[in-house]
């Protein structure tokens, strides 16, 4: 319909989606992508008024755009639950639910604005917008004080990406294509488990350092500096990341489609303008925001409220209702055997957010004088490493069937069970010096 309908664009003129440009998408634009519905505009391009008829439209490809919109109400009832002071439990389910099309519409929204802006920009744009939900609850967060929250909603994010995305896709490709052999390019996968090992090495150096030493009192400063050493490095690694993916050796990550995709996309075209892209995007991360203070407001509560531990919200439910719509693109292309991209969805966003979204707020809590290090004790890390070499070694031939994911899902599964029962209050130190997890580290060490 975009093609045939110029005035939807607020400059006048159609912009066709080349092959270049259509060759450049990333695996997240295609994997939001599956989750996205066509428009019916006829009704709204009888409207007479221009301006009236581009909002309407702008309004219909945005909001109803989605097969996600069904959640859309959640937003406002949760505004409503919070001003009217509904009980917090139902605010922050609220907010979750309203977190999950907006993250599907930022994905949407950089797609949009990369039309006028070329593939690299729009790259930019989509490394930087793809992990906005985990960005901003984290800042949010920090704020807050609460250092636990923003390091198990993080951890929640890579351990999602790499057991149970992954293992999902890989489950159910394999179950899909039982007669096919699923093959994948192993070029990404290698830089992105390289990417994902160094963060692992700035993880586990402060937990040893710590333990190595003879007094914690005298190493606490020394390992916040190592940390705050460690977080420079890897966003040096992760700006080099962004070279190598979007310039030097950009074909290792593009998502190449397939002959019979070609013949349907390639009259592809924006639906809406460049500054309607943008004015939406700042807007839905406003909400977002808005969303992510009380989510972050309304956590121990709800931990209180339904007996489930602020450990296991933060790293289990979070991440899986924050990212549903991406990590449900995924596990679609999976079953149309295209594992590339799902694997450049569950990789691209775990790497992102060790290398990135974590170092950048310990940089953030530097700024704002909060203490914030990469020690995140000793379960923690320890589940991450586990993660990481596992997904290491399931990728490491360039093929898959359905016995990978599924023992990537029993992994993910065992740690969720882990931090299920494992039922500890959050730090009172309103430094987040300590977490609450000294003692439970201290009696692994003894026995």
């Amino acid at each position: 319909m975009a093609s045939t309908e110029p005035w939807l664009m607020e400059n006048g003129s159609v912009k066709v989606l080349n092959k270049e440009i259509r060759h450049g998408r990333t695996a997240h634009n295609r994997s939001s992508s599956s989750l996205r519905k066509k428009s019916d505009l006829t009704l709204v391009s009888k409207i007479r008024f221009p301006c009236l008829r581009r909002c309407l439209a702008n309004i219909q490809e945005v909001i109803l755009g989605t097969k996600l919109s069904v959640l859309f109400p959640a937003i406002p009832l949760a505004i409503i639950g919070q001003c009217f002071g509904f009980a917090e439990p139902w605010v922050f389910a609220l907010s979750l639910l309203g977190l999950t099309p907006l993250a599907e519409r930022v994905s949407f929204l950089t797609e949009q604005i990369a039309f006028y802006t070329g593939p690299t920009v729009g790259g930019l744009l989509n490394a930087t917008c793809g992990n906005a939900t985990e960005l901003i609850i984290a800042i949010f967060a920090l704020y807050e004080r609460k250092i636990d929250v923003v390091k198990y909603s993080l951890l929640g994010s890579i351990l999602s990406n790499l057991l149970l995305v992954l293992g999902t896709s890989l489950f159910c490709g394999g179950i899909a294509n039982l007669r096919k052999e699923q093959k994948y390019d192993r070029k990404q996968a290698d830089v992105n488990s390289l990417l994902l090992l160094l963060a692992l090495l700035c993880h586990m150096l402060p937990l040893l350092f710590k333990y190595a030493a003879a007094s914690s009192d005298m190493t606490a400063k020394a390992t916040l500096q190592l940390s705050r050493a460690s977080s420079i490095v890897m966003l040096i690694g992760y700006f080099a990341y962004l070279v190598f993916q979007l310039w030097t050796h950009r074909e290792f990550f593009e998502a190449q489609e397939d002959s019979e995709d070609d013949d349907d996309v390639t009259e592809e075209t924006p639906v809406i303008g460049f500054w309607s892209g943008f004015a939406w995007l700042v807007g839905m991360t406003a909400i977002i925001a808005l969303l992510s203070e009380f989510v972050v407001g309304t956590i121990e509560d709800a931990s209180n409220s339904w007996g489930i531990s602020v450990s296991f919200i933060s790293i289990i439910l979070l991440p899986i209702v924050g990212n549903a719509a991406e990590h449900a693109g995924a596990i679609i292309f999976a079953f149309k055997n295209k594992l590339d991209i799902s694997l450049g969805v569950a990789l691209g966003s775990a790497t992102q957010i060790a290398v990135f979204v974590v170092p950048l707020c310990v940089i953030i809590s530097w700024i704002m004088g909060i203490t914030m290090d990469l020690n995140f004790n000793l379960l923690e890390t320890g589940s991450l490493a586990l993660a990481i070499i596992a997904t290491a070694f399931t990728l490491q031939d360039g093929t898959s069937h359905y016995m990978k994911g599924f023992v990537l899902l029993l992994c993910y599964f065992v740690i969720g069970a882990c931090f299920f029962v494992s039922n500890r209050p959050l730090d009172s130190d309103p430094n987040g010096v300590k977490m609450g997890l000294q003692s439970s580290t201290g009696t692994v060490f003894r026995a």
